[in-house]
């Protein structure tokens, strides 16, 4: 994106949409949002918010579209009615996002679209997952992942690039991090389960150059794991985290407090995935952060 463009951005009031919307706009980048909170996003953010595509005219010039629009999936159990709304909040945006795309008189010339490493599914061993993997695991995070995506691909038909970002767990001010830190800070971290259970992470500074590589890339298309190279077992990722806090990190949290909290939902903290990079680093893309102490230190400090 050498030159200026304007781009589309849904969820932009989330954790990474928010860094990623003030980052375009330091490069000199025109970015419009969509939000149902059109007065509180647009104080929050400081740039022009819609609560419906259909404000947008079809003789406007959107050059690149980024969909991170979705229900926060890990923070409560799996009910029917719930799992309905973390299908809506992905698919119906997806969808209405392809009529936009119909409806304009030039479409984007690409679309980055949001999906996780819950894509693989749950895995409870080592095996390393690169984009190619055909090893996921079925189940509603498999799911999920997999018909957002194909809704995405779907832009594909009408002249839309399309990269689908599987997002491992974010490190940044904010986000996950944020529901850890707490416990960890009064001493009450420690691993869940066994702690053998892969965490596929990623620096929010790392996430927000991924896209813009991603937007930039003209030539790119399709999955990539956004993940920094080395992902890490639960139980490392808890004594780091305690090391960086000076705070000891051994209190274990059982798998069945969690499964009895959270029900099937729990799945995605008492197992995990190895995924690596492999497509990202393929095209060059270069991650500040690969070391979890750094980004750790960079998150709690930012």
């Amino acid at each position: 994106m050498g030159t200026r463009m304007k781009v589309l951005i849904t969820g932009g009031s989330g954790f990474i949409g928010t860094a990623l919307v003030h980052n375009l706009v330091a490069a000199g980048h025109e970015v419009l949002v969509l939000s149902r909170s059109v007065q509180r996003t647009a104080r929050l953010l400081g740039v022009p918010v819609l609560d419906q595509l259909d404000q947008i005219p079809s003789s406007d010039n959107i050059d690149a579209i980024v969909n991170l629009a979705g229900a926060p999936i890990v923070d409560r159990r799996w009910s029917e009615a719930r799992k309905k709304l973390l299908r809506d909040s992905r698919l119906k945006t997806t969808e209405a996002l392809l009529a936009l795309i119909r409806r304009l008189d030039r479409p984007p010339e690409v679309m980055v679209s949001g999906s996780a490493v819950g894509y693989y599914g749950s895995h409870s061993d080592d095996v390393t997952l690169t984009e190619a993997a055909d090893d996921f695991r079925p189940g509603f995070s498999h799911q999920l992942c997999a018909d957002w995506e194909a809704c995405a691909l779907q832009a594909e038909t009408l002249g839309v690039r399309v990269c689908l970002l599987r997002t491992g767990i974010v490190l940044g001010h904010g986000g996950a991090l944020s529901k850890m830190l707490p416990a960890f800070r009064f001493g009450l971290g420690g691993p869940i389960g066994n702690g053998r259970q892969w965490m596929s992470w990623v620096a929010l500074e790392d996430e927000v150059a991924i896209i813009r590589f991603l937007l930039e890339q003209r030539t790119l298309r399709g999955p990539f794991n956004a993940c920094a190279p080395e992902a890490v077992t639960n139980a490392r990722f808890s004594q780091t985290l305690g090391a960086v806090l000076h705070r000891p990190a051994r209190l274990r949290v059982p798998a069945r407090v969690l499964e009895l909290l959270l029900g099937e939902a729990s799945e995605l903290l008492v197992s995990g995935q190895r995924v690596y990079p492999r497509r990202l680093l393929d095209a060059g893309y270069t991650f500040r952060y690969t070391s979890l102490d750094d980004a750790l230190k960079a998150a709690i400090s930012g």
